[in-house]
């Protein structure tokens, strides 16, 4: 663990944030004054079974941060500069100084650590919201350029790729209906395993077969609510995610889009996605279903095409399974199939990533998600790393680059972006696709634009104001419980969306 203590409060996500983008296998926990006063029993236990890492005073004229090593020798005192310096007062830090103050703590680490991050001191997930913002005010691509670099340390790549999916972004949202419109997210929070990286919410099928039925049921009330309360809006783009859509089976999958059908005006619908997911849980009987009730787009994620790896981390299909789903989904019809990988795998090198782009090429996919590993504090991944070592997670500039490459050279062009904690790398995740073939939830999820009610255990409900303003409300993660609870649910969203 890597203990921070600051002496001024409200600054705990960011110092937490920027630490853990130079540590990402550590635990990091910041203690502040207000840390103290809620958890002084905790603080005291902490404190005598770890030694402090860095010490950060705010309130000394100027500002110093202190780094002292695992031998608790002080190795470097970095004090803030007349460009750095902020303004505390009656014990807090004033707010249009943040920013210089993330400046001076960038600097400090890249200058401990002698390596800089290519989002420099951008810790949010929204990257491309910047690019996105500045664009709507009227500012041109150089002032955005010039803002990145000189305000947030980002490289020149980055800033290109931010730029340039803005602009598609633009574009793409321009046919949304985003006052008068809505978008319905449908989560089945069920896996045939759980993967090894994973923090979502999830469930083992073989566990739950029992409540599946209950579940879908509970489902429907929830989807019933969403009907009546916005049958003035417009339908733009429905999404069924999870978990693993397809470890339901063909008949639920029948009856759940169907019901969907049948009460929701899906006329003015740009795009119905189904993640159809793991290679383990598809058969020619859901896609037949999928494809009878018209579905726009589905996924087919390998994540990687290499057994080894496949194996190592909980999921229970081969290669060729991936192949042999992604050849029927083609042969019943299916004209708009993506594909996720992660780079960083377990064990996984530059020749493994060079392995699963050049069999992806040759399935041809329309779209190509590529995921950064992120290392959750909720997933199983974060107890294998302590028996074998971060060492073992490989994601550099260099297999970043190669997955751009390969999607490049099948067509596809950059059109979201985010970013998650706690990234292999401190990389991002990126969508790419061939024109027309762009998956316009992605960017709503991301760009936060419009409203997106969410309907099922572990969802959550995004309410956007005309004024930007976003307002939330979640569904238990539980499902037993999201069941027992399912008019509470319904309650919350009534709250949240009472005029």
């Amino acid at each position: 663990m890597l203990v921070v203590k600051v002496d001024v409060p409200h600054l705990e996500y960011d110092i937490h944030s920027l630490i853990k983008a130079f540590y990402p296998e550590e635990n990091v926990k910041v203690l502040s004054p207000d840390t103290e006063k809620g958890e002084g029993g905790l603080v005291e236990h902490i404190l005598n079974a770890q030694p402090v890492t860095f010490y950060l005073s705010l309130t000394s004229q100027p500002a110093q941060l202190v780094y002292e090593d695992e031998k608790n020798e002080l190795t470097h005192c970095y004090t803030a500069v007349a460009l750095y310096d902020f303004k505390v007062s009656n014990g807090l830090l004033e707010k249009e100084d943040k920013n210089k103050f993330k400046q001076f703590l960038y600097l400090s680490l890249c200058d401990i650590h002698q390596k800089v991050l290519p989002w420099g001191n951008l810790t949010g997930i929204r990257p491309t919201k910047i690019a996105m913002t500045m664009l709507d005010e009227g500012k041109t691509d150089d002032d955005i350029r010039a803002f990145m670099k000189d305000n947030h340390f980002v490289s020149d790549e980055k800033t290109e790729l931010a730029l340039d999916i803005a602009h598609r972004e633009k574009e793409l949202l321009s046919p949304l209906h985003t006052k008068e419109g809505y978008s319905l997210y449908i989560g089945i929070p069920f896996c045939p395993t759980r993967c090894l990286y994973c923090s979502f919410t999830s469930n083992p099928i073989c566990a739950f077969e029992k409540e599946v039925r209950h579940y879908i049921e509970c489902l429907k009330k929830e989807l019933l609510y969403v009907k009546e309360a916005f049958k003035d809006k417009t339908l733009d783009t429905v999404y069924i995610g999870g978990g693993t859509p397809t470890t339901l089976s063909a008949k639920q999958l029948d009856e759940l889009i169907g019901f969907v059908e049948e009460h929701f005006d899906l006329s003015h619908l740009l795009e119905f996605t189904v993640e159809a997911g793991r290679a383990d849980s598809i058969t020619e009987e859901k896609l037949q279903v999928l494809h009878d009730h018209r579905i726009d787009r589905i996924s087919v994620n390998p994540q990687t095409m290499k057994d080894e790896t496949l194996k190592l981390i909980g999921r229970q299909h081969s290669v060729e399974q991936v192949k042999d789903a992604y050849a029927l989904a083609r042969r019943i019809g299916f004209a708009n199939i993506n594909m996720d990988i992660i780079l960083g795998l377990p064990g996984e090198d530059e020749r493994d990533v060079i392995n699963t782009i050049r069999e992806i090429k040759k399935l041809d996919p329309d779209s190509l998600t590529v995921h950064s590993l992120a290392i959750k504090r909720a997933s199983k991944l974060r107890a294998w790393i302590e028996e074998n070592g971060v060492d073992c997670l490989n994601n550099t500039d260099k297999t970043m680059e190669i997955a751009a490459a390969g999607a490049k050279a099948m067509g596809m062009n950059p059109y979201y972006l985010y970013r998650q904690k706690n990234m292999s790398g401190n990389f991002e995740n990126v969508g790419y696709a061939k024109p027309g073939k762009y998956g316009v939830y992605n960017i709503l999820i991301m760009e936060e634009v419009q409203t997106i009610v969410a309907c099922g255990a572990g969802t959550v409900t995004k309410r956007v104001y005309g004024n930007g303003r976003i307002e939330r409300c979640d569904n238990v993660k539980d499902v037993k419980l999201y069941m027992e609870k399912i008019d509470e649910m319904i309650e919350r969203k009534q709250k949240l969306f009472a005029d």
